[in-house]
Parts: structure tokens; sequence; C-alpha cells
């Protein structure tokens, strides 16, 4: 059973809301009560934000259903985790975060977003936790907005073209190149040449 699949997260899930687990291990108690609710997709949110020279790194479960996005998770702020289905795009959810972040003097650094997470209980597919990364404080909003719908659109995509969910989704973010690394040319072999002697 691995760390990263859904089985995994339901054996664990009542043990997550003990008071000694850390807040962000109730993210699957998340996936686990919404599991049975197969119109409401889910998919982590992970966030690493600088503050007073820390950084710091936080966890929620998006949500997609009816053509809104919004949020569940834990928090001591209650503007960092849940969040209404009311937002008409993901990159309109991503940025009230941002600006959420703002007011307790937290940059946000990076974005990661990772893909629909399975509703079989019993599966045991590993749950991508960042096939989206974003150096959001290196970017202008409009590029992230960009990279953002796209990466919606793929994700709607592979709800309507279910032939394509086995297809796997290249991880995107600023500066590096979508096209696979060319391999460097092998160094040219020098001739064999015979011993006279």
């Amino acid at each position: 059973m691995g760390p990263g699949s859904e089985n995994h997260w339901r054996s664990h899930s009542c043990n997550a809301v003990l008071p000694s687990q850390p807040r962000f291990c109730l993210d699957s108690v998340h996936r686990y009560l919404t599991n049975g609710q197969p119109s409401v997709e889910r998919f982590p949110i992970s966030f690493k934000t600088h503050f007073s020279g820390n950084y710091f790194h936080h966890v929620v479960l998006g949500i997609y259903c009816n053509g809104r996005y919004g949020s569940l998770g834990m928090s001591r702020r209650s503007d960092l985790m849940d969040k209404p289905l009311t937002y008409r795009t993901l990159s309109d959810l991503i940025f009230e975060f941002e600006d959420s972040y703002k007011k307790y003097l937290h940059s946000v650094k990076k974005v990661k977003i990772g893909l629909y997470v399975p509703h079989e209980p019993h599966s045991f597919q590993p749950i991508e936790w960042k096939q989206l990364v974003l150096n959001v404080s290196k970017m202008m909003r409009t590029e992230v907005r960009k990279e953002l719908e796209k990466f919606a659109r793929d994700m709607r995509m592979k709800i309507l073209k279910p032939s394509s969910a086995h297809s796997p989704m290249k991880e995107r973010s600023r500066g590096k190149s979508l096209s696979p690394r060319r391999r460097q040319a092998s160094p040219p072999r020098r001739p064999f040449r015979r011993d006279k002697s």
C-alpha cells in the first residue's frame, strides 16, 4: 500500500483527526468524505510562502463541481482553508488564496497543483501531487492565469475523454520547455588502429 494512494489515505483518515496529527493530514479526511460523490472532482493544491525570513508550506483540497471551483482545508486563518464553490476559473481560486496570504504578509513563491484524485475507495493509483508547478513570484499574473487555465482545460478533457486518462500530463513551470529533452550526441569514436609491431 503506497503512501500516495487513495487506499492509504482511507486507512489512515481516522487517525488524522487526532490532535497530535499535523493539520494538513485532515486533507485525507476531506478526500475520504467526498469519495462517494463522483460529480465532485478533487485535486491537491499546495502553496509555498515566505514570511519573516522563513518558508511555509500549506496544502488544501481543490474542488471542481458544476463548472465552479472551491476548496476544503485546515488553517488558523478562515480565509486560507475553505473556499465556496463560486469561482468560475481555477486562476480565480488561486488568486483569491494569493490575496488572502498578502493580508498576513506572506508572499506566495510557488503553487503546485496535482491531478484529480480517483473516486475508487480501494484504488492503489499513486496521487499526482505536483503535476503543475508555477514559480508565481517570478511571473506576471497574466502568465499565471494562462498556465492555470490551460492546465484546467487539460484536466476537464480527461473527464470528457476517458480513453486519454492513461496518457501522462506534462509538468509545466516557467522557463522549462514542454518538449522532451534531446539526448546529447555521443562523442565520435576514434578509429581503431591495429598494432603493427
